[in-house]
């Protein structure tokens, strides 16, 4: 009897120990951010724009039809002296509860980024238990953040969703935009030896037509659209310069991020004559010192196809598949060479060769990485080695513009 009474007992008092759902919210009281962005008005103010999703369009479904008939998404803004001030003055205008656990997309003003920089106004983001580290974050180009986050893109109606496809579409296709999260932003800031790169986000187009709803449903040409444009530099938290086209290229190649890309070749004093499909990529980059000097070694691998011919050749005749892979080698080693020295110029270790250095000779690196990007880097001794092979030639290998040459 009493081990009956000594069980109710611990039951009841367990019970009492459990807390429930005392912190529950519902979701009709919550305010679901798909993307956030920062800027800086002329007071010294920061400026939030938070893209809020429409629960109409989340009942009807984002892709498919059905949905509400007004636009996909709210934007609200809000001012405040810090980026927690800014999140909670926007109650001011918002009848729900901000809720960041389906925030993809922090835009930064290219202005903020160059002035002051980045370093400060991610600890807020990082410190909140809901804000996703996972979150791509972007540098608006040529543009306000505030800009992009109100553009009401067609296709895919949120813009979020919209940028994020898009960045890992042109990484994915072309090895020109490395998509990076704020867990990675923030962990090449406090480590020595690699400063971050950033994708950066334009606005093309009239800004007015941007936030209509007639751009995202209107003509089969849109007034205004989003676009990947180029790769931010990042030296101490500030934005120091902006890398485009093949010098972009030239840094995914080193970081090892190239996934595929077009490498076009000249031929017989045809410029861009034969266009060679990277299908997969393999880059080693190590440190080592040499007469008490670093010194980077960079071996790339690459595996391609042949995508299209523009002038008569022979790809069943394996020298010529051989003298193809040699000119890839040579296009791929220039455009690797460019970045670095466009590197160089900016001071800025956006390869991690000072990571690479650290790991090889942690003495050495110790001596080296308080000048590091101003004094070491920019005289680095490196040296770059690609190999390059033709797998495929397509359905033909014998082009048929060889056929009309003859012919005629």
């Amino acid at each position: 009897m009493k081990r009956k009474w000594f069980l109710l007992f611990l039951i009841l008092t367990t019970t009492s120990l459990i807390s429930g759902c005392w912190n529950a919210r519902e979701l009709p009281d919550l305010a679901l951010v798909s993307a956030l962005g920062i800027d800086k008005n002329e007071a010294g103010k920061y400026v939030g724009t938070f893209q809020i999703i429409n629960p109409s369009y989340v009942t009807g479904g984002l892709q498919g039809g059905g949905g509400g008939q007004g636009p996909p998404t709210t934007v609200y803004s809000s001012t405040g002296d810090n980026i927690y001030d800014v999140t909670r003055r926007l109650s001011t205008k918002s009848p729900r509860t901000l809720y960041y656990a389906h925030t993809n997309l922090l835009v930064i003003s290219e202005d903020l980024a160059k002035k002051d920089g980045i370093t400060n106004i991610l600890d807020a983001f990082e410190r909140d238990f809901e804000f996703r580290t996972t979150a791509m974050v972007v540098i608006a180009h040529r543009s306000k953040a505030e800009d992009i986050i109100k553009t009401l893109p067609p296709l895919d109606k949120v813009a979020a969703v919209n940028v994020i496809k898009t960045l890992k579409n042109t990484e994915s296709l072309l090895g020109e935009e490395p998509t990076v999260n704020l867990q990675e932003v923030i962990h090449y800031l406090v480590s020595p030896g690699k400063e971050p790169l950033i994708s950066g986000l334009s606005l093309k187009g009239e800004k007015k037509d941007a936030k209509k709803v007639t751009n995202a449903q209107g003509s089969s040409t849109p007034k205004a659209r989003l676009e990947a444009d180029g790769i931010a530099v990042i030296k101490d938290g500030k934005l120091v310069d902006w890398i485009h086209g093949k010098t972009a290229r030239g840094t995914g190649w080193v970081l090892n991020r190239i996934k595929s890309t077009i490498v076009n070749i000249n031929w017989e004093k045809e410029k861009a004559a034969i266009e060679y499909t990277v299908v997969r990529q393999k880059t080693k980059v190590t440190a080592h010192t040499k007469k008490g000097q670093p010194k980077i070694s960079i071996h790339i691998h690459a595996e391609g196809d042949i995508g299209e011919v523009s002038v008569p050749v022979n790809l069943n005749d394996p020298h010529v598949l051989r003298k193809i892979e040699i000119e890839v080698e040579k296009t791929i080693k220039k455009d690797v060479h460019d970045a670095i020295h466009r590197a160089k110029e900016n001071k800025t270790d956006t390869f991690g060769f000072g990571e690479a250095l650290h790991r090889s000779d942690p003495k050495e690196w110790n001596k080296l990485k308080t000048d590091w990007n101003d004094v070491t880097f920019p005289k680095l001794e490196v040296d770059v080695t690609v190999e390059a092979f033709v797998r495929r030639t397509g359905l033909r290998n014998k082009s048929y513009l060889s056929e009309l040459k003859n012919n005629r």
